[in-house]
């Protein structure tokens, strides 16, 4: 057995012991044409897509760990399909754009990105794990630079200082678990510093791809600045590895909170068995599945979005077959960075006056009443009488 590195040698066999740790990880990823062709028989779009990496300019990035989830027999293999690139990341499509969130529009500051009243996202790092070829910040990631210094933040904190109606602060890039333990420290102890900062979120693919990172070493240094939310991001059940129910087990022993986010991919995840199959598995490493996201309109991922219609339909499957706690929220990230919307199965038939009828999962419908409108109320609220709420009227 060996694993693909990007020198031009594969690693002997005496080395497999240091695949656990995180940093062998990260220094071994495949990151070049050569290496991954190595690791891979690429199909015809696979080599085309390798060959013009640099016409986009999204860099290639695997980790040996993810690398091996991937069936190399299969080009559609559900994980291949997120991370070798294809020539049809060239293709541009009606709707495609860059900055699919407008958040150069939304700049705040100096990366920092506020398109809500109450949170606001901090840009830490360009650096991931692995590059996912459905990125939202294809524009940004790998482009140079690595983790952001605090100074380099400064501005940012001043905002967030100036700003208290800002309660909420997701740190992402990038992905902030890729900083070395003490810069990661040191960057969410200055949040935590800010008064007005209730919540701090670590927007992270790494339980996915490079559950090593989660160590005792991290947890506890991360432990004091509680509550600290871990919002990961595994998109096929295939992910849900032994090594990566181990990370989201020790997360969840340790006191994070972790909620996912699923991207809805074409080929890797739009069927509804697919999905039951990974939210159950999530909420069983108590992990609750938080948003099923419709892909955003990222230039060079037309091939891999699918119709909003199609998110709609397993949505509806999906009801009444998991558990409230198994079933995310399907969400619009509407282009322009206008804001996520909601959307979903229309289970209403119809409605009358003080009735409304609804279709149930089971495909029956059914009547709901209002309660009967009271005299002396508005808007057909029962409200109070005052004999009945203990109170007298003069």
């Amino acid at each position: 057995m060996t694993i693909p590195a990007s020198a031009d040698t594969l690693l002997p066999l005496s080395e497999l012991r240091r695949p656990h740790d995180w940093r062998w990880q990260l220094s071994h990823s495949v990151s070049d044409a050569a290496a991954l062709a190595r690791a891979l028989p690429l199909s015809e779009p696979e080599q085309r897509g390798v060959a013009a990496l640099g016409e986009r300019g999204f860099p290639l990035g695997i980790t040996p760990y993810y690398l091996g989830l991937i069936d190399a027999a299969d080009p559609d293999c559900p994980i291949r399909r997120q991370v070798v690139p294809r020539i049809e990341e060239l293709e541009h499509v009606p709707g495609d754009l860059a900055d699919p969130l407008g958040e150069a529009e939304h700049e705040a500051a100096p990366n920092l990105i506020q398109r809500y009243p109450d949170r606001a996202l901090l840009f830490a790092t360009d650096r991931c794990a692995v590059y996912c070829r459905f990125c939202t910040r294809s524009r940004l990631v790998g482009a140079g630079g690595g983790a952001r210094s605090l100074d380099r933040l400064g501005p940012a904190f001043d905002y967030l200082r100036a700003h208290p109606e800002i309660s909420d602060v997701i740190i992402s890039g990038g992905d902030p678990l890729v900083m070395a333990t003490d810069r990661l420290v040191r960057l969410v102890a200055a949040v935590r510093e800010i008064e007005s900062v209730q919540t701090i979120r670590l927007a992270t693919r790494v339980p996915v791809v490079l559950p090593q990172r989660v160590t005792d070493e991290l947890l506890q240094a991360l432990r004091p600045f509680h509550p600290l939310w871990i919002m990961t991001h595994f998109n096929h059940p295939k992910e849900l590895t032994v090594e990566a129910a181990e990370a989201l087990e020790r997360l969840a022993d340790a006191g994070f909170p972790v909620m996912n986010h699923s991207v809805l991919l074409r080929g890797v995840n739009d069927d509804a068995d697919v999905l039951a199959a990974l939210f159950r598995g999530l909420v069983r490493r108590r992990a609750r599945p938080y948003y099923l996201l419709q892909a955003d309109p990222v230039r060079g991922t037309g091939h891999l979005r699918t119709p909003l219609q199609t998110g709609i339909d397993i949505m509806r499957r999906l009801q009444g077959r998991l558990s409230g706690i198994a079933l995310p929220k399907l969400i619009v990230d509407t282009p322009g960075g206008l804001g996520k919307v909601p959307v979903g199965p229309d289970y209403v038939v119809a409605r009358r006056e003080g009735v409304t009828r609804f279709r149930t999962h089971r495909e029956l419908e059914v009547d709901y009443f209002d309660p009967p409108r009271r005299a002396g109320t508005a808007n057909g609220d029962p409200g109070c009488d005052g004999l009945e709420c203990g109170r007298k009227e003069h």
